[in-house]
């Protein structure tokens, strides 16, 4: 989560310097601007507090958009031609990205109604400029805010299909170990008097499953959901590794696999593969690269696994829809188990997927 947002935080930063600089110019070098030291003074020091205001306007929408404002008043008054209160649209662009039209539309309304009052000092030409400046400010804003929430959704519904997927995956684990300790029961049950040290030994066996079950079981809850397609087919681990690199092979993409392996809880088989299967489907659908390496080591605490290729280096920001989506699947299985996924640009070249699974689930 802190990733996102240090990009906002660096977007707000870059832009304040921006608009900063855009308003000391227009200040400065705009004909008509203060005839005074002091006045000029007093004018880039607004300019300066007007465009500081976008770098905290996503975290105090309301207090920036009033201080943009209070600053636009006095630049209006001593540099009139810079713009409708200095270049007050732009902050509204940032409200508006933050706000919903209820809470915009306000604001915008309160701006453009106090445009007339450029007749005092000009014409119809400036009235219309200055009504123009926060509409097309708060379109552009509009515009930015239903394109992340149209993102956002899509990124939640990816997840909810990983959720279901990965719970449908996980029944046949389950089915199947209730059914081994069930036996187990029945057998410790038949032989509890007679040969006490069998009976041990298969209670020990329904321990082991019992334990077992709870960790499938609570991977399942988690990502458990009322759509039930009736999928029972046997769900595929890494022990099909060998078989995916040499289904891939016959399309052109040579995989090598290094692997070091023991026995692993069954989620994180099943989400491995899944893991390793998406990231190569990625580069043989969204990539020219040839070959790609396949590396997965199991520690004393996690599975670790790396998937990289020899293509052409793509941002994971700059990939395309079917790829990103891969992405936050690939993601949400890695949080599911309470382990991290990064993909991105390799160093050298090509892309690199690594995915930390740990073996036993947090607590």
């Amino acid at each position: 989560m802190s990733l996102p947002r240090d990009r906002e935080r660096i977007a707000g930063l870059s832009g304040a310097i921006v608009l900063a600089l855009l308003l000391v110019t227009l200040v400065l070098v705009t004909p008509g601007g203060p005839a005074t030291t002091a006045g000029r003074i007093v004018a880039v020091g607004c300019a300066l507090v007007q465009a500081g205001t976008v770098a905290f306007v996503r975290r105090r929408p309301e207090a920036a958009m009033a201080v943009a404002v209070a600053a636009g008043i006095v630049i209006e008054a001593l540099a009139p031609q810079v713009g409708w209160l200095g270049q007050v649209a732009a902050v509204l662009a940032c409200y508006a990205r933050v706000r919903p039209p209820r809470r915009s539309l306000w604001v915008l309304a309160l701006l453009v109604a106090g445009t007339p009052w450029k007749l005092v000092d000009g014409d119809w030409r400036n009235l219309l400029l200055a009504a123009a400046g926060p509409a097309l400010g708060w379109t552009l804003g509009e515009l930015g805010r239903t394109r992340a929430l149209r993102r956002e959704d899509q990124r939640r519904r990816i997840v909810l299909q990983e959720r279901e997927r990965i719970a449908r995956e996980l029944h046949d684990v389950l089915a199947h170990t209730v059914s081994v300790i069930v036996v187990q029961a029945a057998a410790a049950e038949d032989v509890f008097d007679r040969h006490p040290e069998q009976a041990r030994k298969a209670l020990g066996t329904i321990a082991t499953a019992a334990r077992s079950t709870l960790a499938e079981l609570r991977a399942l809850l988690q990502t458990m959901s009322a759509d039930d397609s009736g999928d029972v087919r046997p769900q595929p681990g890494l022990a099909q590794l060998e078989a995916l690199a040499t289904a891939l092979g016959a399309t052109g993409l040579r995989v090598e696999l290094r692997t070091d392996l023991r026995e692993v809880p069954a989620a994180v088989d099943r989400s491995a593969y899944r893991i390793v299967q998406e990231s190569l489907t990625n580069t043989l659908r969204h990539s020219q690269a040839t070959r790609a390496e396949v590396t997965v080591r199991c520690g004393r605490d996690a599975l670790l696994l790396e998937v990289r290729d020899d293509g052409p280096a793509r941002a994971a920001g700059r990939v395309d829809g079917s790829a990103q989506r891969g992405i936050v699947g690939m993601r949400e299985r890695a949080h599911l188990l309470g382990g991290s996924l990064e993909a991105g640009p390799a160093p050298g070249g090509g892309f690199r997927v690594r995915a930390d699974l740990p073996l036993e689930p947090a607590a």
